[in-house]
Parts: C-alpha cells; sequence; structure tokens
C-alpha cells in the first residue's frame, strides 16, 4: 500500500486557524489535535495522515520527504529560504508585518557594523546586506522586545501584529521588510510524485482563498 499522503502543520494559531480548512478538505482527524502529546495523527481519510509541529520545523520535514505538504507562514518560508519548496497558495491567514524596530526616537549609526536580535537571522542578513550594511546578528526565540531596552541590540527583526508589543516595551516599528501570511507548501519533489492527489487541494484551497480575498 502506498504511503498516505502527510500534511504537517504547525502548531498554536495557525493550527486553529487550519482546522476549517481540513474540513473544507473532508480530512478530519481521528481525535482531537490540541491538547495532545502526540505527533501524528489519523484522519478519517486511510490516504491521509497529518504531522502537528513546531511552525519552523515545517518546511524541512516538507522539503525532506518526512511530510508531502504543510501549512508554514512566509516570514518562516523566508527564514528556511529553500529552492526545494514551492508555495502555490496563499491563504491568507495569520497576516502579519516582518519590521524592524528600535528604542523610541533610537538613531542608528550611519555606517559600522549594527546589532540585530532576531529568530529570523537569514532574513535580517539579507535585508541589510541589500541596504549595504553588516550586521552582528543574536539568535533569541523570544522576549525580543528586551533586547534594545537593556543594550543587547541596536535593532529586533520580529514579526509585528498590532504594533501594541512594541509600544509597551518603548520601541517603535521602523521599516517594513515583508508582509507575511500562511501558505499552502509543497516539496518539488512531492508535486511529481503524488501530483493526483495534491492537484485536487490545491485548486478546492486556491478557491478558498479566491472567496476569502473577496470578503
Amino acid at each position: 500500500m502506498k504511503e498516505p499522503l502527510t500534511f504537517a502543520l504547525a502548531k498554536g494559531r495557525l493550527l486553529d486557524e487550519t482546522l476549517p480548512l481540513l474540513h473544507l478538505l473532508g480530512i478530519e482527524p481521528v481525535e482531537p489535535l490540541t491538547g495532545s502529546r502526540k505527533l501524528m495523527f489519523e484522519t478519517n481519510r486511510p490516504d491521509v495522515r497529518l504531522l502537528v509541529l513546531r511552525a519552523t520545523d515545517v518546511p524541512p520535514y516538507v522539503e525532506r520527504g518526512g511530510a508531502h505538504l504543510g501549512i508554514a507562514g512566509k516570514d518562516t518560508l523566508m527564514e528556511y529560504d529553500s529552492d526545494g519548496l514551492c508555495e502555490p497558495v496563499d491563504l491568507g491567514l495569520s497576516k502579519c508585518r516582518l519590521m524592524t524596530a528600535t528604542r523610541v526616537g533610537a538613531t542608528l549609526p550611519d555606517t559600522g557594523r549594527i546589532t540585530v536580535a532576531t529568530k529570523y537571522v537569514n532574513v535580517a542578513r539579507r535585508y541589510f546586506a541589500s541596504k549595504g550594511r553588516q550586521i552582528d546578528p543574536i539568535k533569541l526565540y523570544g522576549a525580543m522586545e528586551l533586547a534594545p531596552l537593556v543594550g543587547l541590540s541596536d535593532v529586533i527583526v520580529d514579526v509585528v501584529d498590532t504594533g501594541n508589543t512594541l509600544k509597551a516595551n518603548g520601541l517603535e516599528p521602523r521599516e517594513l521588510i515583508a508582509h507575511s501570511s500562511a501558505r499552502l507548501v509543497v516539496s518539488r519533489v512531492a508535486m511529481k510524485t503524488r501530483y493526483q492527489q495534491i492537484a485536487p487541494i490545491i485548486s478546492q484551497l486556491q478557491q478558498w482563498a479566491d472567496t476569502n480575498a473577496c470578503h
């Protein structure tokens, strides 16, 4: 029997937003995806199974064949930066902006290296290189807003939704690097080897995204 089509989903808020899409595709997990220590779930379809992963793990699982397709934020995909993945559908979920931010009113030196605190090290390097600046990145996984306040960094690069967290910590957003939203992501290998299974999913999700974009 052929291996089930494996769909990688990101934990957290994006998972909650993804569940209605699974329902739309006729995929129902046989047990709740949230509140469980399990990482792999069977569904009502014997030919489809689900993986629930950290958001940053979705791209490598899909690219390297641990899953055939998945849902990941554009910010995560930009940081992973692989030619082995394609993004056939922008789902328009979990919209945010990837931005630089500093202490309110802070001025950065015109020349020389600057220190950047971020979990998006690759994105930050590419962005500042495009501006002709070299950076010393500090990889943090949380509490990014503290870094400029305690002198750990000149700048942070992070996702911004409302901007309230920045404001509450005495920071202000500066430069927009990119808009981010959740994407359907498929490995280029799976696009060839499992095309008959994946094509209808792409079509249904594209229709859903187009309809939602109109509202």
